[in-house]
């Protein structure tokens, strides 16, 4: 089986921070989120994986062939302009058209366990989760036999709670190209975004049976709140308690430390992810991400996101700054 990820959006609702890396890049409970992916993917036993890039595609390829290199066989292809999940697919076809089957995992969503579970399932399968609201996913409607009869895109009015979550496991390739060629006809409208929800709707009228799975473990990291929430619960599930011997500093787990960190006179936790060779004094920092070489000094700070090469001084409470900046609350 291959894997087919597509990396390619600029990731506009995490910005400042993907002015700067693309969304997959950022750090999430000590690695990126495509680091999250991979590696899942691999315990999955798929080692076989398509890399659909664009937007900073150097950085996603450069990353991928350092780390992953001799794990996984990895193929690129870019996704140019930016037409929707249904074009990023539609891109890669001819790279998987001669699989009996393919696992489709969005590049900003991390799974654990689930995609073992999935992936024993037999026939075409669509992970999906209960949410408060449906309105900014893909949502599945089932029949009385709990197979799809119904796929609809951020609807104004949800008619079911169940979401697609950017997990899906499809057995008929065939259909699906067709149904990619019947959606995605060039010349590309320049207004329109093809919707992969399109695809599999015209599946399922074609006569493709598509059942759902439900997933537990959800990690969802294309917001600020929601990459927030997911750095927590993985912090927990990495269950590393003091280990941390730090000068004149206080650590509540759960956090990560990576090399190379300077950190003197602070409180740190819980819930803190920090990358390599930062340096934090005196400063109490909770429920946040610190980027690479990133220097706070004299803060506090909570449920922030700071981006690499920042520096930040004086006081404050909750940031979401990019990366390359310095502030200066004491001016």
């Amino acid at each position: 089986m291959k894997a087919v990820i597509p990396v390619a959006g600029a990731g506009t609702q995490l910005r400042p921070h993907t002015h700067t890396q693309p969304k997959p890049l950022i750090p999430v409970a000590g690695k990126p989120i495509l680091g999250h992916i991979i590696d899942n993917l691999i315990e999955a036993g798929i080692r076989k994986q398509i890399f659909i890039v664009g937007y900073l595609k150097e950085k996603i390829s450069t990353y991928v062939e350092e780390q992953y290199g001799d794990q996984i066989e990895a193929e690129f292809v870019v996704q140019e302009p930016r037409k929707g999940l249904a074009h990023a697919i539609w891109t890669a076809q001819d790279h998987f058209r001669e699989e009996e089957e393919i696992l489709i995992v969005l590049g900003d969503t991390i799974f654990t366990e689930d995609t073992k579970k999935l992936l024993k399932l037999p026939g075409s399968i669509l992970a999906v989760h209960q949410v408060d609201d449906p309105r900014s996913f893909g949502i599945a409607m089932l029949d009385e036999h709990k197979m799809v009869k119904k796929l609809v895109e951020k609807p104004e009015i949800p008619t079911s709670n169940l979401a697609l979550v950017g997990m899906y496991k499809i057995c008929h390739i065939p259909e699906l190209i067709h149904q990619l060629n019947t959606i995605v006809k060039p010349p590309l409208d320049p207004g329109k975004e093809y919707y992969l929800t399109d695809v599999l709707m015209g599946m399922v009228n074609a006569g493709v049976e598509l059942r759902t799975h439900t997933v537990e473990n959800w990690y969802d990291c294309g917001k600020k709140q929601t990459l927030l929430l997911t750095n927590r619960i993985l912090l927990e599930r990495l269950n590393n308690l003091s280990q941390y011997q730090l000068e004149n500093t206080v650590v509540i787990p759960p956090v990560h430390i990576a090399e190379g960190c300077d950190i003197q006179g602070s409180i740190i936790g819980p819930y803190v992810a920090i990358a390599e060779n930062a340096k934090i004094h005196h400063s109490i920092v909770s429920d946040s991400i610190l980027g690479a070489y990133s220097q706070l000094e004299s803060i506090i700070l909570s449920h922030s996101v700071i981006g690499n090469d920042t520096s930040l001084k004086g006081k404050s409470n909750s940031i979401n700054i990019g990366d390359n900046t310095e502030i200066d609350f004491d001016q």
